[in-house]
């Protein structure tokens, strides 16, 4: 077993024991060993929304759209940190692009706001 995934699995025990802090520490150091591995960017983007570090979170999802640009999970995500900054206009945008890459999920479709009724 790799460093870096041990260091993935012990982020992730972390995030399910509501850790975040701990996750991101082990987070970012499989993401110095593994840094163009999306899993391990979703985990500590996951860490650092749960920390409000909104625009580092952001930044983590964005990578993971460069990465993949069809990734549904990190349009979403992304979504929420923009959200939580203020910015309503941009993060409408990627719930929607969320929910046209996944129709059936429900948490997607509920995050869109009409942005005209503001």
């Amino acid at each position: 077993m790799s460093d870096a995934y041990e260091l993935f699995q012990q982020g992730r025990r972390h995030l399910r024991g509501g850790m975040a802090a701990q996750a991101a520490v082990a987070l970012e150091q499989a993401k110095r060993r593994e840094p163009e591995k999306a899993s391990i960017r979703e985990a500590l983007g996951i860490a650092y929304l749960r920390l409000r570090r909104y625009d580092v979170a952001a930044a983590e999802f964005r990578k993971i759209l460069e990465l993949a640009p069809a990734d549904d999970f990190a349009h979403y995500a992304l979504g929420r940190c923009l959200e939580q900054q203020g910015r309503r206009v941009e993060a409408n945008g990627h719930y929607k692009l969320a929910c046209s890459l996944r129709p059936d999920d429900e948490r997607y479709a509920a995050r869109i706001v009409d942005l005209s009724a503001s």
